[in-house]
């Protein structure tokens, strides 16, 4: 038997077809992996059959007498995905992640009894101390081919970089120079091929089988309207028009939860999918979509590449994604399976601000890096230990290590981390050219939403596709192709859902750990009361009113009788237990006009006494908002003091409640530091009021 005959009869016992045929490049890169044991790299677009060439390489290695496969998979969603469809396929796959522990021995005592022929793992259990030094190095002396899926990962020029698929690299070199790798992805430019396949071996070593990215089965179309009002309104209008049932996405997860919650308000059957939904709750959703069981999923970026339904419908994006490429990779949810799909960007007038908000580099910064080597010195430190040393929040500094691992200047340990001694240069020119290149992605998508070139033929540009041509279905190739009217019942209800106002505030109830100390409790008598805000910084309504009040450079002015009103309401809505008889504020050197006139004008609103501002101690806060919570409370620990005058205040008016006024609140540390100032001051109960929540 041959293994054209072998891969064959595979294909057609996976597909469940007699007539099954191999698409083009599929049985060359087969062929490649069982017979030449190369290296191959294969960048092929969604639906193509990546997954077909490892199930069926694996089945004809393991008939050869190999070990079992080993695939990395970046998210457990869609580790569930190729487990199920490895079933399928009579594979035997599983997976060791942290979402099934409980299943870990039984899988070891699997691997042991050479029952598993694929082994699923996530990059960043490639890290895990335990599995790098006890359970690697045997599974590498038996392993049969290794799977790098998702491959543009690796590459720090991809769209989605992930520091943890860079240690690959360091795995592929310690395998036998005739061990097959398989390399996959549906997203990968040139410069990321390029840079994938140097990871992967030599020059020369690694066959690279490229086919058209260009999605024949997909219908593109871009839609401009004046404001959000008008995109939600759309959406209510023509939901239900859209074929099948399909994704939503939103650029924040406050605009997904609005989205969702407006629609089926008005009749829709939505629900929110965001990095804020419990991942259990994640997986009954993803059943719910795949089921037809819902209309659509309103979606951020959380729902991705872990998602594969082949009968997707749409794919609609409220708010444009700040990469062409990563807008493909979404898009390309839909319609894998189907002759026909619809896809509309509705793009919005403030995703180049939110582009901005969200702009944080998966690249280290010279500064920060420094200061996390020093801060471990010769200790070994875990993550929260270390936060406590330097100034940066737990998901940027666990990146940062990530990087730093990556480049052999830390490593992970059991217990946390440590510093390797290795010395460790910044890599300031590479990093600026990749800023420079994330720029351009940008760019590229502001040209995507306005040219008149096909626009399937404007991804495949973007992804370096030489087959790039006009797809003959889009809006430009053709006329539009979906409705543009708004139905203005939909834009009055759109405009009421954007204008509701109130978001609550929570209060800190403990202080952070430190170094050799755990978080302690705030007493209760001395935490604020839930507070409120008008809106969030990234909402879609209000949001947009408040980001260009704190725009970077916007000067300092009184607040505007239109936010006045906003507070206003939020008061109203408010449900305290006592109403407040006064209010306090927060003194601000960066905006005083917008904090005093704020105070003053809630204060005559409301008809309440006005007791000042408290006073600022040592010039107040040090350091910048935002940081980790263990710096932020070192910079307004001892900021604030009640004076003399407020006090004589506070006790004329005795245990009654207070607002407390400020600008805006990120980390809520000046307001638990001022609330405590005030409630050892003989206050009654404080309830923080700030015009925006920042996160």
């Amino acid at each position: 038997m041959t293994t054209q005959t072998d891969a064959t009869t595979a294909l057609r016992r996976l597909t469940g077809r007699d007539d099954a045929v191999f698409h083009d490049g599929q049985l060359e890169a087969i062929e490649a992996l069982v017979d030449g044991h190369r290296r191959a790299l294969v960048v092929q677009r969604t639906g193509w059959g990546k997954s077909a060439v490892y199930f069926i390489s694996t089945l004809l290695l393991r008939q050869r007498g190999t070990g079992p496969t080993l695939l990395v998979s970046p998210l457990l969603a869609l580790m569930r995905d190729q487990v199920a469809a490895a079933a399928r396929a009579g594979v035997r796959a599983v997976a060791i992640n942290s979402a099934n522990p409980h299943e870990w021995d039984e899988t070891r005592a699997k691997l042991a009894a050479d029952e598993v022929d694929i082994l699923l793992v996530s990059p960043e259990r490639l890290n895990n101390p335990r599995f790098r030094d006890e359970q690697l190095p045997a599974l590498i002396e038996r392993m049969g081919m290794l799977v790098v899926d998702e491959a543009h990962c690796i590459s720090d020029w991809g769209h989605d970089f992930r520091p943890d698929y860079r240690r690959l690299a360091e795995l592929i070199a310690q395998l036998p120079h005739d061990l097959p790798v398989l390399a996959t992805t549906a997203t990968a430019n040139a410069r990321v091929v390029t840079d994938v396949a140097e990871q992967l071996g030599t020059a020369g070593e690694v066959l690279t089988i490229r086919g058209s990215l260009a999605r024949t089965s997909l219908r593109l179309g871009v839609l401009e309207l004046p404001g959000a009002r008008d995109r939600l309104g759309w959406l209510l209008s023509h939901l239900a028009e859209l074929p099948g049932s399909g994704i939503i996405y939103a650029l924040t997860v406050s605009a997904a939860e609005d989205t969702a919650r407006l629609l089926r308000e008005g009749g829709h059957a939505v629900r929110a999918y965001t990095g804020r939904t419990d991942p259990e709750q994640r997986e009954e959703l993803e059943r719910q979509l795949k089921d037809n069981e819902i209309k659509a999923l309103v979606a951020t970026s959380a729902l991705g590449m872990g998602f594969d339904k082949p009968d997707l419908g749409f794919v609609i994006h409220l708010g444009a994604p700040s990469s062409p490429v990563a807008y493909y990779q979404q898009v390309g949810r839909a319609g894998r399976a189907t002759d026909n799909a619809d896809v509309l960007l509705l793009p919005g007038r403030e995703d180049r601000d939110i582009w901005s908000y969200f702009a944080t580099s998966s690249m280290p910064s010279e500064e920060r890096a420094a200061a996390v080597i020093e801060a471990l010195g010769t200790e070994t430190l875990s993550t929260p230990a270390l936060e406590a040393r330097v100034n940066l929040r737990r998901s940027p500094l666990e990146l940062l290590l990530k990087v730093l691992d990556v480049d052999g200047a830390v490593r992970r340990v059991q217990g946390g981390w440590v510093a390797t001694g290795v010395p460790w240069t910044y890599d300031r020119e590479r990093y600026e050219r990749i800023a420079e290149a994330r720029t351009a992605e940008q760019q590229s998508m502001l040209t995507y939403q306005r040219d008149t070139t096909c626009r399937m033929e404007m991804l495949q540009r973007d992804l370096d596709d030489p087959t790039a041509a006009p797809c003959g279905r889009c809006d430009n190739c053709t006329t539009p192709w979906f409705p543009t009217g708004v139905d203005d019942g939909a834009t009055q209800a759109a405009s009421s859902t954007l204008d509701q106002v109130g978001v609550e505030i929570e209060p800190r109830a403990q202080w952070p750990a430190t170094v050799g100390k755990g978080a302690t409790k705030i007493p209760v008598e001395e935490r604020a009361e839930a507070g409120r805000a008008i809106a969030r910084l990234t909402d879609l309504g209000w949001g947009g009113v408040l980001r260009e009040l704190f725009a970077a450079g916007s000067p300092d002015q009184p607040v505007s009788d239109e936010l006045l009103g906003a507070c206003v309401r939020v008061l109203k809505d408010w449900r305290w237990d006592e109403r407040p008889a006064a209010v306090v504020s927060i003194p601000s050197r960066s905006r005083p006009q917008l904090v005093d006139s704020f105070a003053r004008g809630i204060a005559r609103i409301g008809r309440l006494d006005d007791l000042g501002t408290l006073d600022l101690v040592g010039g107040g806060p040090r350091g910048e908002p935002g940081g980790n919570s263990a710096y932020r409370l070192a910079g307004v620990r001892d900021a604030f003091a009640v004076g003399p005058d407020l006090a004589s205040r506070l006790a004329a008016i005795g245990d009654k409640p207070v607002l407390l006024i400020d600008d805006r609140t990120d980390s809520r540390w000046t307001m638990t530091v001022a609330t405590r100032e005030l409630r050892r001051h003989g206050s009654g109960p404080v309830l923080p009021l700030v015009l925006a929540q920042v996160a």
